[in-house]
């Protein structure tokens, strides 16, 4: 998957047409697609399927974050649409992770399919030391990435969603075959929007990155597949 491309464009719409139109001008520019929480509240699994028939690996982010039988089960379910990876949250702590984990595993000891791999979002990339102080966590930023980091690989998992800034750290902690998947990406000179602890495709990916999810860089650009074929070019 990200051996030909590490690039996942974030599909963040509940427009099914728009969604598909897109996942077309993108193939072959991209890696993969990342379909969140906007796109399957509105477009569900039949949704999601049409855009799987579209034949690129698919990210399906919907961070679960529940009591570990309620997310075993969820994770069970989202198997049997047979997305590349998943996500959860750290927060949700060791046991709701390892539950994750084995669900996976067994969905895939089950149907004989490849079971999605399953990542831990450690810290979003929305927040920074001040939004992590208002909720109760004192703890420095980069203290607070290593500790999840190593709580969700200590529980199975097969990686993490970190900052670009937290890649060396999570790496030297967890090690080369954890999966690191990266949003906050932005090309130079692209507005940041609503990311706080961003960085350029190739910074992140010399430094590491095994995926990085960009989104309106190339989602709204008047050229999209145009867009992604440059920031994949830049990545040498």
């Amino acid at each position: 998957m990200t051996d030909r491309n590490p690039i996942f464009c974030a599909i963040d719409t509940p427009d099914a047409a728009a969604a598909s139109t897109l996942a077309s001008d993108l193939a072959g520019s991209v890696g993969g697609l990342k379909l969140g929480l906007e796109f399957f509240t509105a477009q569900g699994p039949e949704g999601y399927r049409r855009l799987a028939a579209q034949g690129l690996p698919l990210f399906l982010d919907l961070k679960f974050h529940d009591i570990p039988n309620t997310v075993a089960r969820a994770v069970t379910s989202i198997s049997a649409l047979g997305p590349a990876i998943t996500t959860v949250h750290a927060l949700g702590g060791a046991d709701m992770m390892a539950a994750a984990a084995q669900a996976a595993r067994a969905a895939e000891a089950g149907t004989g399919r490849p079971r999605p791999k399953v990542v831990a979002v450690t810290v979003l990339t929305s927040m920074d030391g001040d939004d992590l102080a208002t909720v109760g966590i004192g703890t420095p930023m980069r203290d607070e990435v290593r500790r999840l980091a190593a709580l969700a690989q200590a529980s199975g998992l097969d990686g993490v969603v970190c900052a670009p800034h937290e890649i060396e750290l999570v790496r030297a902690e967890c090690g080369p075959d954890f999966m690191l998947v990266v949003p906050g990406i932005r090309p130079e000179g692209s507005a940041t929007g609503d990311q706080k602890r961003v960085m350029t495709p190739a910074q992140a990916v010399a430094l590491g990155a095994d995926v990085i999810v960009i989104g309106r860089p190339i989602t709204a650009a008047p050229d999209p597949a145009a867009a992604a074929r440059a920031i994949a070019a830049s990545l040498g």
